[in-house]
């Protein structure tokens, strides 16, 4: 198997693919037979996240890349629709948010500060509207329980009976519709 290796001042090897290919990110000090014995440990992991890497590159493609004026526009229909449905479920949730931004986010859909400021991405407007519920209630509810422990997810099933479903809607196709964006 080829791989690039990217050496730093690091404690530990670990193991990143990327459209290129297989990265090894490594400590300056670690010898070629210390990263190959980490690339055959996890040699099955690497293959099944390959494929699906090429999978969403497929389906990415075959959707079309998303120019800056594409961009643009989900952001504006996330300005517009975002706000309404975390009003709407910050009653239900019993929590009030602070600030809302939305951004074009490379890996993640939602997330939310300290502050109680919640930040959204605008590929989010490219899932069905059960998916973006599913991150808005996710994100409240950290209002709430700032961890994802067993009474995180209890408030946010009790919120949102669906929601592993649309979780794992947007596990499954959520990458492909980040590679539509030229980073």
């Amino acid at each position: 198997m080829e791989y690039k290796i990217k050496r730093s001042n690091r404690k530990t090897i670990s193991l990143e693919l990327t459209p290129e290919g297989l990265l090894v990110r490594a400590p300056l000090q670690a010898s070629l037979e210390e990263i190959e014995k980490v690339i055959h440990k996890h040699r099955r992991w690497i293959d099944s996240h390959m494929q699906k890497l090429e999978k969403e590159l497929e389906e990415a493609s075959s959707a079309g890349m998303l120019s800056q004026q594409d961009l643009r526009d989900l952001a504006r229909q996330a300005r517009e629709y975002l706000p309404g449905r975390v009003a709407f479920y910050e009653p239900l949730i019993g929590v009030r948010a602070g600030r809302i931004t939305i951004r074009t986010q490379k890996s993640r859909w939602g997330s939310c500060s300290a502050k109680g400021n919640l930040n959204f991405n605008c590929l989010l407007m490219l899932t069905p509207s059960e998916v973006i519920d599913s991150v808005v209630v996710h994100e409240l509810c950290h209002l709430k329980e700032m961890n994802h422990s067993r009474r995180f997810y209890d408030e946010v099933n009790r919120v949102y009976p669906e929601y592993d479903k649309w979780h794992r809607w947007l596990r499954d196709h959520g990458g492909a519709i980040m590679k539509r964006v030229e980073w």
